[in-house]
């Protein structure tokens, strides 16, 4: 009988890694995103980045 040495077996490791922002950041499972209808997904973080540098927003206070 033939016994498997455990430490030769492969180490599987699960990654967290979800994807990329628009902004260019690393977006992990669980992360709070937002998804626009071209497709483009931004973090909860970068959307007022986004709003500013992609869209072309202006911040104003009310007067």
């Amino acid at each position: 009988m033939q016994v498997e040495n455990p430490m030769t077996r492969p180490i599987r490791v699960e990654s967290s890694h979800w994807g990329i922002d628009a902004c260019g950041d690393e977006i992990l499972y669980g992360d709070i995103i937002y998804e626009f209808p071209d497709g483009e997904v931004v973090l909860e973080e970068n959307i007022r980045q986004y709003l500013i540098q992609v869209l072309g927003a202006t911040r104003k206070i009310a007067e």
